[in-house]
């Protein structure tokens, strides 16, 4: 992952690489989205350490945020799937958030970029990815604007119980 700042001087957005001390408005962002597209409520303890845990080890991912006169206004989280069927990474997006005031001013857009920039850099990319629920047609169409299509498979999960 590239460490470096992208500011925007036009709009005033930087994107930065999230730090330790964007942890709570990570967990805030998790648990308003999990309100917002699914009607569940997080715990926060699971999800502070969940966030925790990607911040203090990048094996398993980043994030990124949006950031305007000093306020955090939108974050992604990316992590990795290896393809043996492409020999390279997949770049999965995951826990996008931008709240709800800055919606529509092109934040998602200024985090895609970013993401695309870092695995171009990298050398070993061959894609990136996310899911999103079936009925969130807004986010559908944002991600079909930024020239991301809809894949031919289809996501199957079974949740394991376990102690928090």
């Amino acid at each position: 992952m590239t460490a470096e700042k992208t500011p925007d001087p036009a709009s005033g957005l930087t994107i930065r690489p999230a730090a330790g001390t964007d942890a709570g408005r990570l967990v805030d962002f998790n648990r308003a989205m999990a309100r917002e597209t699914e009607n569940r409520e997080l715990d926060i303890a699971v999800v502070s350490a969940g966030v925790q845990a990607v911040i203090d080890e990048p094996a398993r991912g980043f994030y990124l945020v949006a950031e305007t006169g000093g306020a955090v206004v939108g974050a992604l989280m990316v992590t990795y799937e290896w393809s043996d069927w492409r020999n390279g990474l997949f770049l999965w997006i995951q826990s996008v958030y931008v709240v709800p005031g800055q919606r529509g001013n092109g934040i998602y857009r200024r985090l895609y970029e970013h993401v695309r920039t870092i695995g171009r850099d990298r050398g070993d990319v061959c894609g990136f990815r996310l899911y999103v629920e079936e009925n969130n047609h807004r986010a559908q169409r944002t991600y079909a604007s930024l020239g991301m299509s809809q894949s031919g498979y289809m996501l199957f999960e079974e949740e394991i119980a376990r102690d928090a």
